[in-house]
């Protein structure tokens, strides 16, 4: 004999069976491969970084109709391949650091246009990427001529060339690596470095955030790279 069904039980049942679509529509969605994720360690990182910007200037050159290859080219496809590659004329690209150095670069060869592929401005990237790579040395500039430095260097260098002998045009390395150590040189640069490091983030916030979202936004570019075709044989990239 069939089970009678109440009008609750028979309103119940479209909803338990709309429960179990959408149960099974999220089961299968679930399977379905997302996207790579970005490696969290650096190193992975900037190994991801190089070989993006690497593909993308191979594809520049051969837009160009060069290709970088690793057998010997006659110097003047060398000087052409060299043209293509980092740009030719006035450098377009200039940052001048706090240290005074000012540091150039072309924007028109296969190495920009692909930093501009991969960063999407290679203007902003190339001023953040200077100012972030030399944080460190406007650091060490800054303590330069603070007293502290300047007495523990004056120990380093009486230790590394004595009163009475002749002075070294370059010191030994391995007593001027024992002299660091003896004198505290090493141990008041580290410490000065740290202050300044410090005081140099703050100053450069705004380049280091910049930094960080165009980073950012290349890894996720690199990440999501199909996977590339390999060169005809006897044509492998250099």
């Amino acid at each position: 004999m069939p089970l009678a069904t109440t009008p609750l039980a028979r309103r119940a049942l479209p909803a338990a069976a709309a429960l179990a679509l959408l149960t099974g529509c999220a089961s299968v969605r679930s399977d379905q491969p997302g996207p790579p994720a970005v490696p969290s360690a650096r190193a992975e990182q900037d190994a991801l970084l190089k070989a993006a910007e690497r593909r993308f200037t191979d594809d520049c050159l051969a837009g160009r109709g060069i290709l970088a290859t690793a057998e010997p080219r006659a110097p003047a496809e060398d000087r052409a391949l060299q043209a293509a590659l980092f740009g030719t004329g006035p450098r377009e690209l200039s940052v001048t650091l706090a240290t005074g150095a000012t540091v150039t670069a072309h924007s028109d060869g296969c190495v920009a246009a692909a930093r501009d592929r991969l960063y999407g401005d290679q203007h902003r990237w190339f001023r953040v990427q200077v100012v972030v790579d030399n944080l460190r040395a406007e650091a060490q500039a800054r303590y330069r001529d603070h007293p502290d430095h300047r007495a523990a260097l004056a120990r380093w260098t009486a230790c590394v060339a004595p009163a009475g002998r002749p002075r070294p045009e370059r010191p030994d390395p391995e007593d001027a690596a024992r002299c660091a150590r003896e004198t505290g040189l090493d141990e008041t640069r580290a410490r000065l470095e740290r202050v300044e490091l410090a005081e140099v983030r703050a100053l450069h916030h705004d380049e280091l955030t910049t930094y960080r979202q165009l980073r950012d936004r290349a890894l996720l570019r690199a990440v999501r790279l199909p996977a590339s075709t390999p060169p005809p044989k006897g044509n492998a990239p250099s």
